[in-house]
């Protein structure tokens, strides 16, 4: 993979409009409907609507910023609060998702962190029907381990995030959709470790061995 910093870059950033058009478009909409409408009731749901969107855009930037931002300014460690607050509100917007949270440690490195936002949200996405996301990690000796397992009645799954994972997409075929698999290999290699998937029937399971150095 050869691909530049900057293409890099440029996709994610594709990938940051494209999932925020929709809440960030429902915003516009819901405004635009409120000042047209005269009805109590209707200016009600609108703002009720305007409440869910602003919510969906907020947590959606949470995301970003810590998922492929420098939140936290430059430091080594991310309090685990700010991930499992974000996986959270992300899981809390889909009724039919359990989220099951197993991570003991205070704080884990950031580029832990970022791998493990990423893959819980491909495990997220991965449940099209609900289902449970079980999200674990630890520090064991001088590596951070992280594990992550989406299981329901349908899991979905591209392989070209897989490929991608493993650093094998050729450049031609990085999208948005697959930037932050890339990413995640990035992040992995370059402590000298590994990012893996197992797709199973009714399971899907990602994790990352990160050593520390």
């Amino acid at each position: 993979m050869t691909i530049s910093p900057t293409d890099l870059a440029s996709l994610l950033c594709s990938r940051l409009c494209h999932d925020m058009l929709s809440p960030v478009g429902a915003l516009s909409n819901g405004l635009e409907l409120l000042a047209d409408e005269k009805d109590p009731e209707m200016r009600a749901r609108c703002f009720e609507l305007l409440e869910q969107s602003a919510k969906i855009s907020a947590d959606k930037l949470k995301f970003f910023r810590l998922a492929f931002g420098a939140a936290g300014g430059f430091g080594d460690q991310v309090d685990v609060e700010e991930p499992r607050a974000v996986i959270a509100a992300l899981v809390g917007g889909n009724e039919r998702i359990t989220l099951n949270w197993s991570v003991s440690d205070p704080f884990l490195p950031k580029g832990a962190v970022k791998i493990l936002l990423n893959l819980a949200a491909i495990g997220i996405e991965a449940l099209v029907r609900g289902g449970t996301l079980d999200v674990g990690a630890e520090m064991t000796g001088n590596a951070c381990e992280i594990a992550v397992r989406a299981a329901g009645p349908r899991i979905a799954f591209d392989e070209s995030i897989g490929k991608a994972l493993a650093g094998t997409l050729p450049d031609a075929e990085l999208s948005s959709r697959t930037a932050p698999a890339h990413m995640m290999y990035l992040l992995a290699s370059g402590t000298g470790g590994a990012v893996q998937y197992a797709l199973g029937e009714g399971s899907l399971v990602l994790g990352a061995v990160l050593p520390q150095g």
